[in-house]
């Protein structure tokens, strides 16, 4: 009797650590799972800023004179400290060139490859962020599961390693807006 009270005591303590093993295997590829996730939004950050940015750059082409003047005379006119009737003149002219641009094309088609645009990033980063959070609720649960008594025992004999939460540092640049160029 004592024998099979033994046996079923095994058998039962043998299940249950195949299962936390298990557990441990499942929130560890949650984890790994995770970080794929981020890669796959960066990357896809960094490849379609350049491509947006291109697309509306060239659709753009025909306001580009003008918005550059206009921007180059704002920026001389800016760093100059005193007016300038001369600058203020040039950028005055510049604006009215804008303008009758404007007046000629009341719904400029580039603006909405503007606000595309814009769109576009706003919803890259926003996919980043629930990247994030998933990946860091999945360190959250695994790190919980393998710091806990007694699955650390199990862990520490496995090899299962502590998971790091995706976090910035303050002098990370990922934490600084991406740069749309359109020179």
């Amino acid at each position: 009797m004592l024998f099979w009270v033994l046996l079923i005591g095994c058998a039962v303590v043998g299940i249950w650590l195949i299962s936390l093993y298990n557990k441990m295997v499942k929130r560890r590829n949650h984890v790994e799972d995770g970080w794929s996730g981020i890669g796959v939004q960066l990357k896809r950050r960094h490849n379609l800023i350049p491509n947006l940015v291109n697309v509306v750059k060239k659709y753009a082409s025909h306001e580009k004179e003008v918005m550059e003047s206009v921007t180059k005379l704002r920026n001389i006119s800016s760093t100059h400290g005193e007016p300038s009737a001369n600058r203020e003149q040039l950028l005055g002219k510049a604006l009215s060139g804008l303008m009758v641009q404007v007046e000629a094309y009341p719904e400029l088609k580039a603006d909405a490859n503007f606000r595309d645009l814009q769109k576009q990033l706003s919803d890259i980063e926003t996919e980043i962020q629930y990247a994030r959070r998933y990946f860091n609720g999945a360190v959250r649960e695994y790190n919980t599961l393998i710091q806990s008594f007694p699955a650390m025992l199990i862990a520490q004999r496995f090899g299962f390693n502590e998971a790091e939460f995706f976090e910035l540092d303050d002098n990370d640049k990922a934490r600084e807006v991406p740069k749309v160029d359109f020179d």
